[in-house]
């Protein structure tokens, strides 16, 4: 059975976070004893593994995912320096449940370090049992009230090599950091080493923060133009030196150097100073004023050795070219004997020409010849950042940065999202008005909604924009939905709730009418339903820093009007609504299975019981933690899930020929025994990606009823990226259909029994969707 690519949502979201609860400080390994805490260390322990017990966790480090199929372990095998080296290890190829990762790692006071950069730095190396096996570095930093400060995992640079190599993090420690985490990370079968570690003080990081000032009209199309030249150049010319660019740093400064154009020519002066060195062949000219020129486009003489690249992206590949990576981008290199391309290869010589914008164009060959050198023509060599340069720190509080960050990020859109042909957005309008509030936002949380509200312009489920600056951890005692047009309490806590009840109506929320604040909440929502967008808003108006207030204006069932204030002080994640056991009889020979809480080994358990059961009831209101296996038990011969299929892009602005490369797809087998009670599942607004999937194969063989209400509308794979300033970005990086062909994305998997929730029900505390459910299997 094919896994779902990079395995789900949830799981490449926890390895973007990496686990925002808290790091467990004590021990399971024979370090402590039971109920023994760990100190937090003041420095670095142990970075050389020489102490501690072979075969056992090293001294001063632990070991979170031990036991849950990985080990580590203290090893004296080809060691990189010293006599002993650490070892993490796929420990089982049995274990359904097995963590997403194997860690080792290190939690450090940080108080020595604030307002500092450091580097963490280590050699590793890897033996992979598949082509995914790959290890992680990974540098954390913590602030109080559970927020997260500097966060890289080196997702898009992941270690493969069997050979011992270095490899480094650097992260600026907050001024108010409260603990620094280090570690690797090892996924899919294979064994990962670890040595000579090393955490460095860089130095105090000089922070930009340029000030917030508006867009001029000319500002504005200047910077439309370097947004658009710098996602050509980018993604698409596949000279040496654009490869080895640090776009970040790049971005900023042309920011910089762009905006203050006079006029077309003088844009296209600066465009071309900023650009020439990293593509040398690259013409900017007003519009109207073709260059007559071509001789940068043609190749040298007589050259029998002679090749052409051209970049091929299967999806938006991040400089990973390794196997693991569904994404993937490389600059393809053919051979060209005397200049002549082969059939099958862009030509040098017919360069791409574009309108940029500011009455500016270009000229950019997509591919280039190559010599034993490599590609021509050459450019000039990069700079070395001097030291000072290498402390800048960039923020959202500055304002290139801010800037930078916006068309970074919309190009990556531009040229790789694959759903423009369904969500029929004006992309190019979203540009603009994303450069003119970044100009003029006030500082980094501020930019934080401007991002978002540019993501939201996508219609992506999978789409949100995360921040460090945000402190969303603890939520209300009550959990609110969306019914009957109006704003719902559906669950309250046994303390801090303020005497509300299941069914009373929010009137307002901090004074403002609740569909007023609703909707102000959604427009910061990237969803191609409705439903997935409310039910991220109503998530959200619950969050907010620890001990923060909500005051709701609420009308009883029965009853006057009141005011109550509400205190943010419990986990987030924790407070839910209400439902029947994971595994339940529900009634006489009727079983529930709620697969959000339920594990493999949990299935397994009571599978006996089912198979003698009259009805079963799967609830997936959400995201399951069950594997697909579960599917195997309801089909008597082979069954497939939908196709995820990545995106084949050569050429800008997604304007070739649409073509797709197979992303993988589920292959369940008939496994018996054959479960042949009648079954619901029930499915709601709640259910995206992974398990939309699964609903899939019920919806498109039809081997349940679906009660309830349509999915969240958005599958496929989330393939993040990381900006200046701390930012992070989640977007659906490829295409699923359903299993005829239709769309997907925007209409999810639609109830065979549509039923929505009452007040009245809330109120009686009834579940009407699960009451329909177990009607339909008692029939």
């Amino acid at each position: 059975m094919n896994k779902h690519p990079l395995q789900s949502f949830a799981h490449c979201l926890s390895i973007i976070l990496l686990c925002l609860v808290p790091i467990p400080t004590q021990e399971s390994s024979a370090q402590s004893s039971p109920g023994q805490t760990r100190a937090l260390q003041t420095s670095l322990a142990n970075p050389d593994f020489e102490l501690g017990n072979l075969g056992q966790v090293p001294d001063g480090w632990i070991s979170p995912t031990s036991g849950a199929g990985y080990a580590v372990e203290l090893v004296e095998e080809n060691p990189k320096s010293g006599k002993r080296a650490a070892l993490i290890r796929n420990a089982t190829n049995t274990q359904a449940n097995a963590a997403p990762f194997g860690n080792l790692m290190q939690s450090i006071d940080a108080t020595s370090l604030r307002a500092r950069r450091v580097r963490f730095r280590t050699a590793v190396r890897i033996e992979g049992a598949d082509p995914t096996a790959r290890a992680q570095l990974w540098f954390r930093v913590d602030r109080p009230a559970r927020q997260m400060g500097f966060f890289d995992n080196m997702n898009d640079r992941p270690v493969t090599s069997g050979q011992w190599q270095y490899y480094e993090i650097v992260g600026d420690i907050a001024e108010d950091a409260s603990t620094i985490n280090i570690g690797l990370m090892l996924m899919g079968k294979g064994k990962a080493w670890l040595d000579d570690v090393s955490l460095t003080d860089l130095g105090k990081p000089v922070m930009l923060a340029e000030p917030a000032r508006p867009l001029h009209a000319r500002g504005l199309e200047n910077l439309t133009a370097f947004t658009r030249l710098l996602g050509y150049v980018r993604h698409f010319h596949p000279s040496d030196e654009a490869a080895a660019t640090d776009w970040n740093v790049f971005a900023v400064e042309g920011v910089r150097v762009t905006e203050p154009a006079k006029d077309a020519a003088d844009l296209a002066q600066k465009l071309e100073t900023l650009f020439r060195p990293l593509a040398p062949s690259l013409r900017v000219f007003p519009t109207g004023k073709r260059p007559t020129s071509g001789k940068e486009f043609l190749p040298p003489k007589n050259d029998p050795a002679l090749k052409i690249t051209s970049y091929r992206h299967k999806g938006y590949g991040q400089k990973s070219t390794q196997q693991y990576n569904i994404y993937h981008s490389e600059r393809a290199i053919k051979d060209a004997p005397v200049g002549k391309p082969p059939a099958d290869s862009g030509d040098p010589q017919k360069p791409f020409a574009a309108d940029l914008a500011g009455g500016v164009s270009v000229l950019m060959p997509l591919a280039l010849y190559v010599d034993a050198k490599g590609t021509l023509p050459r450019g000039a060599a990069p700079a070395k950042s001097s030291e000072a340069a290498q402390l800048v720190q960039y923020s959202g509080n500055d304002r290139a940065t801010r800037l930078a960050d916006v068309a970074l990020a919309w190009n990556i859109f531009q040229h790789f999202y694959p759903y423009f042909d369904v969500v029929k957005t004006d992309w190019p309008h979203a540009l603009k008005d994303a450069l003119t509030s970044a100009a003029t936002d006030k500082d980094e949380k501020a930019f934080l909604n401007t991002l978002r509200r540019m993501v939201a312009a996508l219609h992506d489920g999978h789409g949100g924009v995360y921040h460090s600056s945000e402190a969303m951890a603890f939520a209300t005692p009550v959990v609110f939905a969306w019914i009957e047009d109006r704003l719902v309490i559906t669950q309250v806590a046994a303390q801090g709730a303020s005497g509300l009840q299941a069914g009373d109506v929010v009137l307002k929320i901090d004074g403002k009418n609740s569909a007023e604040a609703l909707a102000e909440a959604e427009a910061l929502i990237s969803g191609a339903t409705p439903q997935w967008r409310r039910h991220v808003a109503l998530r959200k108006l619950r969050g907010g820093a620890k001990d923060s207030e909500l005051k709701l204006d609420v009308q009883p069932l029965t009853g006057t009007p009141r005011t109550v204030v509400l205190r943010r002080d419990s986990e987030s994640l924790v407070f839910a609504e209400m439902r029947p056991p994971p595994v339940n009889e529900i009634k006489p020979g009727i079983y529930y299975l709620d697969l959000d809480r339920i594990k493999d080994e949990d299935f397994q358990t009571v599978l006996p019981k089912l198979e003698q059961a009259r009805g079963i009831i799967f609830d997936l209101r959400g995201y399951p933690k069950v594997s697909p296996t579960i599917i195997s038990h309801l089909i008597d011969k082979p069954a497939e899930s939908a196709r995820w299929l990545v995106p084949i892009i050569n050429v800008p602005d997604q304007k070739g020929p649409t073509t797709y490369n197979e992303g993988g797809r589920w292959t369940l087998p008939p496994i018996a025994p054959r479960l042949k009670a009648k079954i619901a599942f029930i499915t709601d607004g709640r259910a995206i990606s992974y398990a939309e999937s699964y609903m899939g194969i019920i919806e498109a063989y039809k081997l349940a009823a679906i009660v309830g209400e349509p999915t969240a509308g958005t599958n496929g794979n989330v393939n993040p990226f990381f900006l200046p300033g701390g930012y992070t970005v989640a977007w659906t990086g490829m295409k699923v259909l359903k299993h005829d062909g239709s769309t997907h994305h925007g209409v999810g998997i639609q109830p065979t029994v549509p039923v929505s929730r009452t007040i009245r029900g809330v109120a009686e505390g009834r579940d009407e969707q699960l009451e329909r459910a177990i009607a339909i299997v008692s029939e």
